[in-house]
Order: C-alpha cells, then sequence, then structure tokens
C-alpha cells in the first residue's frame, strides 16, 4: 500500500489530518500548525477554475495578448470564468 505526503497549501506543513468529505465526495484536509491561518483543502478539484493559481494565470495569459476564447479553451474552463475575473482585477 502506498502512502501520500499531504502538505498545507498555504504554510507547507505536513500536520494534517482528514476534515471529512466535500459534496462531491473529494476527501477534504485540515492544517493543525499553530502559525497557520489556513482553513480546509483538497487536492484534487472537480473543476479547473478552482484550481490555485488559476486567476494569475488568466492575467498573466491577457497581459500576453491571450483572446477570451484563447484563455478558457487552454486552460478548460468556462469564458464566464475568465470575463469575471478580468471585471473583478478592473474594478481593483
Amino acid at each position: 500500500m502506498a502512502t501520500i505526503t499531504v502538505k498545507c497549501p498555504k504554510c507547507d506543513s505536513e500536520k494534517v489530518i482528514k476534515h471529512g468529505k466535500t459534496a462531491a465526495g473529494k476527501q477534504r484536509y485540515m492544517c493543525k500548525n499553530n502559525c497557520c491561518k489556513g482553513k480546509s483543502f483538497i487536492l484534487d478539484f472537480t473543476y479547473n477554475a478552482y484550481k490555485p493559481n488559476t486567476e494569475i494565470t488568466i492575467i498573466k495569459m491577457t497581459a500576453n495578448a491571450s483572446g477570451i476564447r484563447d484563455i478558457a479553451r487552454v486552460l478548460e474552463i468556462s469564458t464566464g470564468k475568465v470575463m469575471s475575473t478580468l471585471k473583478k482585477r478592473m474594478l481593483q
């Protein structure tokens, strides 16, 4: 039986425990490091738009003159997610 070491995405600590399941049946984890302010997290996402750094990738691709449909096709997300991310960044 193989084991996988799970690390917290916020603090990179290995003090992680299982913390139930999501509605989609994915395993949820929680960091028990005292100085970590991260909440629960999952490792495998159902939708690509929820993955960490997706919004940063959208902004970088926009800066390199990629169109909305091109970004959506490459990242395998909806054009609506691309548009909402760009609108949020324009308001900041």
